[in-house]
């Protein structure tokens, strides 16, 4: 009976800090979380409203040229995510100007959200995959 207990307190003891920092993170706003990672994940819809005010934004394509070729979201700039670093020229020097990011699923946009964010963006909306997007697009 006692070393029946005693495993359950050791089992206690270690499960208590797991089950402590999964109530933590549980607590997080779903906002908290998607901007952890460097991007605020948004629906194409908010998107849309938000790109149809009047501050100026850039509307980012992450995907390869090949996949831009084939189908895009009109006035998108290309820059592929593994290039972000290599072409951040290319992007605006206001650090503040928003821009949203797509790719074709939603990963490439989420990796691309975060490098931004490493290069100082501070407003990077991730839009997820231009499947997504209910509205007309060039090409296919």
């Amino acid at each position: 009976m006692l070393f029946g207990m005693k495993r359950y307190v050791i089992m206690f003891a270690f499960l208590l800090p797991v089950v402590a920092a999964l109530g933590w993170y549980g607590m997080m706003t779903s906002a908290q979380l998607e901007t952890a990672a460097g991007a605020q994940k948004i629906p194409p819809t908010m998107a849309r409203k938000m790109m149809n005010g009047p501050k100026e934004f850039v509307l980012l394509d992450v995907r390869t040229e090949e996949e831009f070729k084939e189908r895009r979201i009109n006035g998108a700039l290309l820059i592929p995510h593994d290039e972000i670093h290599a072409r951040a020229k290319d992007l605006p020097a206001d650090k503040s100007k928003p821009i949203f990011v797509y790719c074709r699923l939603g990963r490439r946009s989420q990796v691309a959200g975060e490098k931004l964010a490493g290069l100082g963006y501070k407003n990077v909306y991730d839009m997820g995959g231009v499947v997504d997007w209910p509205y007309e697009t060039i090409g296919g």
